[in-house]
């Protein structure tokens, strides 16, 4: 009611069918609800939507290669060596790869180009949808098949969304939510530091303070605002209050940026372009987002007031959008938009301006990105006034977010927090505070599962504090692979010389499972004289042991042997527009959105470099591009308060091993 908010989306008088329900939990609560409902309904009344999965490249590669016999390594090179999405595009991947090129017209290889040309697109395999559930009153299988899902006491129907929508079933989405596990954590640590349980309903939500944060993009780990397309426009849009977070969050969506919508937003917003309304008519529907469809209930409305159309013919004009091969639906449309429109006195040319605004992209409902952008609000009022707590919950809840553990470690940093190695005698499974610091917890180090991280915690629970390696192995009785990589994490590294002598001395102490127990014997006299590990070494063990490097940063230690001219994020940050600079940093993100440039975001040991690279850039040097740390050539491009290194040369900074991988998305 306060952000009059419509509920015709959802709710209109004359609909003509059961809306989705989607209902957001925490990760924990979610999994128990799914087994839950199931149980009440039981599974021929009760049933997870199903999912066709379709053929794209890698997946036609791997299953017609096979098919046809072609050499298994050769088909698992050319599958890991192809960019694009489209199995269609093949023949001009392997062109592309010169130790494929010449077997564009070999037998087989021919074959499976036309293959995988004639599969793009066809269903692969029933999947299950992340979340949605149908609930039936009726025995559902007397309508669709239903089959045991691979998870235990799950069950998945063989009709997917679209289906399940046109038979209208009423069906409910289930979704987990790794930013509400992130804050029920959170809460729960401030309580038990502070004694007292933070209300988020009742905090100042218009705290200059916290929107401060924002415009600055200082983002990272804060749920809808923390992409590096956000980080673009948080310091343009500058939200000040709930409603501009919701703009905020809206905005950046393909179904917005597809008519480069988010710019002209920003443009009006901050009054650098005079606009005007194709026809007045448009005003009702799009006056609070100054002429701009940010969310799908304005596609409702501009069709209910520009063309006349009922709410029903409104969302079944939205929804036809959205579906696959709708080219005739589409023109149908149109052709019902064109006639409406003039029957209301809107010129022909208007309406069609009007009707090539609406796309099948995704874009939020308003009340859904309201209820987000209050989210966003609660997650960086957290992050500002508890930042401790925020970084032990958002280490926890990984895999979560758009940035890998490095990265979230070097923001911690940045807010005054610092992550500690692993510690025998002090960590639990899971991270926890010490010493108003992250210590990371057993689950971190790699070949450490849940069974050998309790088996320390109880061990030193039963018998004290560990007091030797020996002592570990002798009470915990892990595998060797698990000892050595809690060596190679620094876990050890208070009762160990140095954690090459101990990766020697786990080699002399470990005998494997069924052996005869052995003595508690001595072995100071074989222990050799070896050299202290180096800091490059300590660095490369950390990052393939934890994912990280508690101690600083892979660019801090190249920087020495990196050309002088190479800028750092520091460097370049007062940079002027068009100036030509070289940067290097480790690469944390890849995106190719559907704009043509694809979008990089490189990671030194002070910050952040954000690179645009246009579409022949990108297709001379994409094999580079995918190494994990890259020196580029470029020019800075200031717009609107943000900065950019416009990429025209990339070479790759080689000699690491086990870095930490960037996220790709689409």
């Amino acid at each position: 009611l306060e952000f009059n908010l419509s509920l015709d989306r959802f709710l209109s008088d004359d609909m003509g069918s059961v809306p989705d329900i989607d209902l957001d939990f925490p990760r924990n609560i979610r999994e128990e609800l799914i087994k839950r409902v199931h149980q009440k309904w039981g599974w021929d009344r009760a049933t997870l939507t199903g999912m066709i999965s379709t053929y794209r490249m890698k997946g036609a590669i791997r299953d017609l290669g096979k098919a046809l016999g072609l050499p298994s390594q050769e088909v698992d090179k050319l599958a890991k060596r192809v960019d694009s999405h489209s199995a269609g595009e093949l023949e001009l991947e392997m062109r592309s790869l010169p130790e494929f090129r010449e077997k564009v017209d070999f037998p087989g290889w021919r074959d499976l180009i036309d293959l995988a040309a004639q599969l793009d697109g066809f269903p692969k395999y029933l999947a299950q949808h992340p979340g949605g559930m149908i609930i039936s009153s009726s025995p559902l299988i007397d309508m669709v098949p239903v089959q045991q899902g691979a998870i235990d006491d799950r069950y998945i129907c063989h009709w997917d969304k679209d289906s399940i929508d046109q038979a209208g079933f009423v069906k409910i989405d289930f979704l987990a939510l790794g930013a509400l596990s992130q804050m029920q954590e959170t809460l729960q640590l401030v309580e038990e530091r502070e004694g007292h349980y933070i209300d988020l309903s009742r905090i100042d939500f218009e705290d200059q303070a916290v929107y401060e944060m924002i415009h600055q993009a200082d983002t990272i780990g804060i749920f809808q605002v923390e992409s590096a397309a956000q980080m673009q426009t948080t310091p343009r849009i500058k939200p000040r209050n709930l409603t501009d977070m919701a703009y905020e969050v809206g905005a950046v969506r393909p179904g917005v940026g597809v008519n480069d919508g988010v710019s002209q937003f920003i443009r009006r917003r901050n009054q650098a372009e005079p606009w005007d309304y194709d026809h007045p008519l448009e005003r009702r529907a799009l006056e609070r987002t100054l002429g701009i469809i940010l969310f799908q209930d304005q596609v409702n409305h501009v069709a209910m007031d520009v063309a006349g159309f009922s709410a029903v013919e409104a969302d079944q004009l939205r929804r036809a959008f959205i579906r696959r091969n709708n080219q005739d639906l589409i023109a149908f449309y149109w052709e019902k938009f064109r006639q409406g429109a003039a029957g209301l006195g809107v010129s022909e040319d208007a309406a069609q301006k009007i009707f090539k605004k609406f796309n099948g992209h995704y874009m939020f409902p308003e009340s859904h990105a309201f209820a987000f952008g209050a989210t966003a609000y609660h997650m960086a009022w957290l992050k500002y006034y508890h930042p401790l707590e925020f970084f032990v919950a958002i280490f926890n809840q990984q895999p979560m977010g758009f940035y890998n553990t490095e990265t979230l470690k070097e923001d911690a940093r940045r807010h005054g927090i610092t992550v500690l190695n692993p510690d025998i005698n002090a960590s639990m499974e899971k991270c926890i505070i010490k010493d108003e610091s992250l210590l990371l917890g057993f689950l971190y180090v790699r070949g450490v599962g849940e069974t050998a991280a309790e088996a320390i915690v109880q061990a030193r629970d039963r018998g004290g504090a560990f007091a030797s390696l020996a002592d570990v192995m002798q009470r915990t009785g892990l595998q060797r692979e698990a000892v050595e990589s809690l060596v190679t994490a620094g876990a050890l590294d208070s009762k160990v010389p140095d954690r090459r002598t101990a990766l020697w001395e786990v080699g002399l102490r470990y005998r494997p499972a069924g052996y005869q127990q052995p003595l508690p014997l001595p072995v100071e006299q074989d222990m050799p004289q070896l050299p202290q590990q180096s800091g490059w070494e300590v660095m490369v063990d950390e990052y393939h042991t934890l994912g990280l490097h508690p101690a600083g940063h892979l660019m801090a230690r190249l920087r020495s042997s990196l050309d002088p001219g190479i800028l750092s994020s520091q460097g370049i940050s007062e940079l002027a527009d068009g100036t030509e600079v070289t940067v290097a940093g480790l690469v944390i993100r890849r995106q190719r959105p559907l704009a043509k440039a694809v979008f990089l975001t490189l990671e030194d040991e002070f910050g952040h470099v954000p690179l645009v690279v246009w579409p022949q850039v990108f297709f001379r040097y994409r094999r580079v591009i995918r190494e994990p740390v890259l020196i580029v050539r470029g020019t800075v491009s200031r717009r609107d308060g943000t900065m950019n290194i416009v990429a025209r040369h990339v070479v790759s900074a080689r000699g690491a091993r086990h870095l930490p991988k960037a996220k790709d998305w689409q």
